[in-house]
């Protein structure tokens, strides 16, 4: 093993974890964002702008960032390590990989969002984003199972988990909505 891989994987996953975590709070001000459109004047400016300088700290000091630092660090593991090369070769890193372009795929859709709402166009909503949320937790989970179990066979159980929960994820949001709305009457 590369004397320096150790060191390399875990800065990786450092900013992974950042990363998702920037994902997941960003889509989460999204949400506030479309609810604060809905509100009284002067209270939605003030939740509106509040919202908008929070977003931008957060995509551009947190999340921009810790994606690109990620991503630095995994080529140089996949590319720069024997160990990395070796992976290169396994059938479970094409799939993880594929789940780690569907990533990239949602960051750039997050920050095509997160421009729309800098100018406050909101063009879908709170439920919506509530939603989309979910995108980031099942690449994660997917990605999770793929490294852990790296077998071709166990990570399809662990797939068609991702699956299963996705649907959970769907009903249980399907009634926490019904249980706000009755709550509202």
């Amino acid at each position: 093993m590369d004397e320096y891989y150790n060191y390399i994987k875990s800065l990786h996953l450092i900013f992974v974890i950042t990363w998702f975590a920037g994902l997941f709070y960003i889509v989460r001000l999204f949400v506030y964002h479309a609810e604060a459109k809905l509100k009284p004047q002067p209270e939605q400016d003030i939740l509106i702008k509040q919202y908008q300088l929070m977003s931008y700290r957060l995509w551009y000091i947190i999340t921009w960032p810790s994606a690109v630092l990620a991503s630095i660090f995994a080529f140089w593991m996949l590319f720069g390590t024997e160990l990395g090369s070796a992976w290169l070769k396994m059938p479970w890193m094409h799939v993880k990989l594929g789940f780690v372009f569907l990533l990239y795929l949602y960051h750039l859709k997050c920050h095509q969002i997160f421009v729309q709402l800098q100018r406050n166009e909101v063009k879908h909503s709170s439920g919506f984003f509530r939603l989309w949320n979910e995108g980031a937790t099942l690449i994660l989970f997917a990605v999770v199972f793929l490294v852990i179990l790296k077998d071709a066979f166990n990570w399809i159980y662990g797939v068609i988990g991702i699956f299963l929960f996705s649907v959970i994820l769907m009903l249980g949001y399907k009634f926490y909505k019904k249980v706000r709305e009755k709550n509202k009457s």
